[in-house]
């Protein structure tokens, strides 16, 4: 089952100062974390645009995603990365488990060149890349994230695994494209505007969430939810959407609709909507 989350490109608009900026895309990328997104989509929203690079939004958030100790080589300096010292770590879990340095340990890798001999040089965060044997059946490519699976690191054994790689993926994509993905599985709008999420609701949800193989949830910017963005009439979008419905999405969701602040900032709503769209029966 796939979890995808959709996040607007002017996600930071309202942030005071890079610094700021950096930190609530930390949070976001808790969210991911925490919740098991496989997915996260930047999607375009060119009139909300703020203060920052084009491109600022998914940059930090693929830095966050990378693991550790391939961030210094795969990133170097940029000034989108002034701030990163303020991300918090995600310890996503097959990364710092129990003996993640021990016998038989999966650790993620980069590859960084493929040869011409069935073989590929991945960094995996040991001292020099390493190369191996690319398994029958696995196809891989220059930049491409894999799973290595380490059983002794003096002297090095080491062999390329068909394993998912952990934590999130970080893409770009429009709207429309991301939600007509073969794997979008139930698509649900976050927004205060949605249908209030009942216990009620909420059960059926996760079985048409599991009918479908996984869901995608797409959440707006500070002062820009999705109607806005989408520029719709907020009134029209609360009811389960047809399939000719032009916002392209099976329903808008209100996740807190007893909210007790005039504002849920989108790291929020992201923490509030994960939290109760992955329950199980």
């Amino acid at each position: 089952m796939t979890t995808s989350v959709l996040v607007p490109s002017s996600l930071t608009r309202e942030a005071e100062d890079r610094r700021e900026a950096t930190r609530k895309l930390g949070y976001v990328a808790r969210a991911a974390t925490v919740f098991r997104v496989d997915r996260l989509t930047v999607f375009p929203d060119p009139d909300g645009a703020g203060k920052w690079e084009d491109g600022f939004v998914e940059t930090v958030l693929r830095y966050a995603a990378t693991p550790p100790h391939l961030r210094k080589e795969m990133w170097g300096k940029r000034d989108e990365l002034e701030y990163v010292g303020v991300l918090p770590p995600l310890r996503v879990r097959s990364q710092t488990g129990s003996g993640s340095e021990g016998s038989g340990s999966l650790r993620q890798g980069i590859v960084t060149e493929v040869g011409a001999d069935g073989r590929v040089r991945v960094n995996c965060g040991m001292q020099h890349p390493i190369s191996l044997p690319v398994p029958d059946g696995l196809d891989v490519g220059q930049g491409e994230r894999v799973t290595v699976r380490v059983s002794s690191r003096r002297p090095v054994r080491a062999k390329l695994v068909d394993h998912p790689t952990p934590g999130f993926d970080v893409v770009s994509a429009d709207l429309d494209a991301a939600l007509s993905r073969d794997d979008a599985g139930l698509t649900i709008a976050s927004s205060r505007y949605g249908e209030p999420a009942t216990t009620h609701r909420l059960g059926r949800l996760a079985e048409r969430r599991d009918a479908e193989g996984g869901m995608t949830v797409a959440f707006g910017a500070p002062e820009r939810g999705l109607p806005s963005i989408l520029d719709v009439d907020p009134g029209s979008v609360g009811r389960d959407q047809t399939d000719d419905d032009p916002t392209g999405f099976d329903l808008w969701l209100n996740t807190v609709p007893n909210q007790g602040s005039e504002v849920v900032r989108t790291e929020e709503a992201l923490f509030a909507s994960l939290a109760c769209l992955t329950l199980t029966e």
